[in-house]
């Protein structure tokens, strides 16, 4: 946003046109650093929007400032839409605009008869991980160990791709079920990261400064991966749920 601007009024619609389409390329591009070989081509979004994906942008004036991207996907007997990307431009996340698309992507995949939407975030990003289980309202089973590969041109994918596997009911408000105290608490305590960080409490006890470090020393926040993935989770490291059983915020979900 550019400096000394008052706060705009910002449109999130749906992307129809080729021309508007094509515009998530440079948001992919400012937000992650991607290469063009990881970029999302635009011929296949197109292909993906005509199939059902629900594709969303937000817009500062003509300016497109961040997207939702989500595919129909079909997952244990069930059709959902899973929420592949969303990236809002660095100078635009003081505007919740990152909640605003997911509750837009939520209405159109009501709107379609679906139920639940999933997505993935990296476990190691603490604001992240607030934001999925505090704020969105969210479940996690999987545990997938270099979701994306070993790593990718994104900035993010330095010290490997693991990813929690989330779902979140469309119809259900998750965070009615939220004890009050919750919502006094710092946004990284807060965070599922809280109670899934144990294994390198020790390493970083400022939580809030996980994503910073490990962006800036990838080859020294490597073992927090590691200790991570070797945290004792019942059935192997794909399996989640039975630490929220254990953890202090067992009653969130």
């Amino acid at each position: 946003m550019p400096e000394g601007k008052t706060r705009p009024a910002i449109a999130i619609r749906d992307l129809v046109s080729v021309d508007e389409i094509q515009k998530v390329e440079a948001v992919e591009k400012e937000v992650w650093s991607l290469s063009d070989r990881d970029v999302s081509p635009t011929t296949l979004l197109v292909a993906l929007k005509a199939a059902g994906a629900i594709l969303l942008g937000a817009f500062d004036g003509d300016a497109m400032i961040g997207f939702a991207f989500g595919v129909p996907a079909y997952e244990q007997g069930h059709v959902s839409i899973h929420s592949h990307m969303v990236a809002v431009l660095p100078e635009y996340r003081d505007l919740d605009l990152g909640y605003k698309l997911k509750l837009a992507q939520r209405d159109r995949a009501l709107a379609m008869g679906l139920k639940q939407m999933t997505w993935t975030f990296d476990p190691l990003q603490s604001r992240n991980a607030h934001f999925n289980f505090a704020k969105v309202g969210t479940v996690s089973d999987r545990y997938e160990v270099d979701f994306y590969g070993n790593q990718s041109s994104s900035v993010l994918h330095q010290n490997g791709t693991d990813r929690l596997w989330l779902v979140s009911a469309c119809e259900e408000d998750c965070k009615t079920r939220m004890p009050p105290w919750i919502h006094s608490l710092p946004s990284h305590l807060s965070s599922a990261l809280t109670w899934m960080a144990a294994p390198f409490a020790e390493i970083s006890p400022k939580l809030s400064h996980v994503r910073e470090f490990a962006l800036r020393f990838p080859a020294t926040s490597f073992p927090w991966r590691l200790k991570m993935r070797h945290w004792p989770w019942t059935g192997g490291p794909r399996h989640v749920g039975p630490l929220l059983k254990r953890s202090r915020l067992a009653s969130l979900f």
